[in-house]
């Protein structure tokens, strides 16, 4: 829990170095570990850093969550192919929150940010709700 304060704190202050340090020295690394560093990556415009990070968490057994999807998502925004992208969104495919609205919302971003507006709007009409 004290590691994962620490992360967020180096976040909030722009210290994305002891950040990682703190987490690169976490004996055990849970859900809120991985999603505390990719978030803090995202946030800081450092996607490449931060997709890596994804892909470490996946091989590390870690199952993402909403709040590490939305993460992912606005780093393929901006930081990522389309096809990148649209093998993110696929991840997501039946988990309990695909049909999320901040997922949602977040994926419709992604295509429209990366020039899919035939993606962006089949997103938007597959959402069960919409706000």
């Amino acid at each position: 829990v004290l590691g994962n304060a620490l992360i967020n704190m180096y976040s909030k202050c722009g210290s994305l170095d002891d950040a990682k340090i703190i987490f690169d020295r976490m004996p055990q690394r849970n859900l809120i570990s991985w999603g505390s560093i990719i978030g803090a990556y995202a946030q800081h415009g450092k996607g490449k850093e931060a997709l890596y990070l994804f892909q470490q968490m996946q091989l590390q057994g870690v199952m993402p969550n909403r709040a590490t999807f939305v993460s992912i998502f606005d780093v393929c925004a901006s930081h990522a192919t389309l096809a990148e992208g649209k093998r993110m969104h696929a991840l997501v495919a039946g988990c309990p929150f695909e049909s999320d609205i901040v997922v949602g919302n977040t994926l419709i971003n992604m295509y429209g940010k990366r020039g899919s507006l035939e993606d962006a709007r089949s997103t938007f009409e597959q959402m069960p709700k919409r706000d």
